[in-house]
């Protein structure tokens, strides 16, 4: 008994020299469930976040001209982004340094540290910014950045101040393949944006700069946009009921749809070429209307939103307003696979449209009991799902929700 401490001891020496701190960042960020306080592993999650946000803009500000998205780069204010980059490496320097000292997950803390002190060896928030090339091929790390910033401290907040499931955790299962569609996504911006608009422009620029067009554009600007929002959800609406009605395109949904844990990073889950797809679809109608530019940005902040608030682990009371708007509630049936819910639900933005079509969801049960493909044959992993519609199933590929 006397040599248990011993080789107990001998043991914790050995798993500390062999274990690296990137080994137990690496073997973290492999993880998921609940995140215990008091231990550091929440600070030392945040810091590690930060330290690596901070980093990354910090390469957007030595190129801009490839790792910013133009349409951003001209409305930014570089001295706000500035104290923004400082007040991050002092956040995630001051948390890293501080489990370091005090011995709380010091091995993710100390990969944190290194982090900011690569940032501010490359320069921190002083990185001078010179005259640049306006038209180059470029990846969206900017959006990248701002979004995920934004996302997780709006929606995580919601989702614990008004969780529909109280007891979901932040780092669910799976959480790193939605992590990966919701980077790579937005870092393939520029090419989804350029594909749109040389797509619309030999496809529909005949038909710009009309009268249709100055009577559209003479609208108030209210009434304007809920018609540009009903315009490119009637859009959205069927495109997305193809989809699910289309049998070879149900392959490439079903990647959105096989998520099984609803919340703010569920809905980044889907196949690259249906984004391309259905951005084309939704955005071609409203660009041959001609809607105005200040209408065009109003129309991507609430549908940015609400495709991440209608995922989301939220539930709010909202009377007669869920026959009208989509919520977190009417958009949650549609990814379910209750029987009830199979193929309903189609609507991005007006609810009404799936009560005036016929196909909204008619249930008993408040809620959905389960997420997810019918026969849950999707492949975890980012690689898995994007090959998924090219390789064929025998499983299930009739119209899921």
């Amino acid at each position: 008994m006397a040599d248990t401490p011993k080789s107990d001891l001998l043991e914790k020496i050995i798993d500390r020299t062999v274990k690296s701190p990137v080994h137990e960042t690496r073997e973290l960020l492999h993880r998921d469930g609940q995140l215990k306080p008091g231990q550091g592993t929440v600070s030392g999650v945040i810091a590690l976040a930060l330290g690596f946000l901070c980093l990354l803009a910090v390469l957007a500000f030595h190129f801009p001209q490839y790792l910013t998205t133009p349409d951003l780069r001209h409305k930014y204010s570089v001295d706000v982004l500035r104290q923004l980059l400082l007040a991050g490496l002092l956040v995630a320097g001051g948390l890293s340094l501080s489990n370091v000292i005090l011995g709380r997950r010091r091995e993710i803390s100390i990969v944190a540290f290194a982090l900011v002190l690569l940032a501010t060896a490359l320069g921190g928030s002083r990185v001078p910014v010179g005259n640049f090339p306006d038209h180059t091929p470029y990846i969206g790390l900017d959006w990248f950045i701002l979004d995920l910033l934004v996302s997780t401290l709006i929606f995580v907040v919601i989702e614990k101040l008004f969780p529909l499931y109280k007891g979901q955790t932040v780092f669910r299962k799976e959480w790193q393949t939605d992590m990966k569609h919701f980077a790579i996504n937005h870092f393939i911006v520029g090419l989804v944006l350029l594909i749109v608009n040389f797509l619309l422009h030999h496809l529909f620029g005949h038909l710009l700069n009309g009268t249709l067009q100055q009577h559209v554009q003479a609208i108030p600007f209210v009434p304007q946009l809920l018609l540009c929002i009903l315009v490119a959800d009637l859009a959205q609406y069927w495109t997305h009921r193809a989809y699910h009605e289309v049998r070879y395109l149900w392959r490439f949904h079903a990647v959105h749809h096989s998520v099984k844990t609803m919340d703010w990073l569920a809905g980044s889950r889907q196949h690259m070429l249906e984004l391309i797809a259905t951005r084309v679809c939704v955005l071609a109608p409203i660009y041959v209307l001609g809607f105005s530019e200040g209408v065009m940005s109003a129309y991507i902040i609430v549908v940015g939103f609400q495709a991440v608030f209608n995922h989301a682990n939220v539930h709010l009371p909202w009377g007669p307003l869920k026959y009208l708007i989509v919520t977190p509630n009417f958009h949650h049936w549609h990814h379910a696979s209750d029987d009830e819910a199979i193929d309903r639900n189609y609507a991005a933005h007006y609810a009404f449209l799936d009560y005036l079509f016929g196909t909204a969801v008619k249930s008993k049960n408040k809620f959905p009991e389960k997420y997810g493909v019918v026969g849950d044959y999707m492949p975890d992993g980012f690689i898995r799902q994007q090959l998924f519609p090219f390789r064929g199933s025998s499983k299930p590929t009739t119209t899921d929700p």
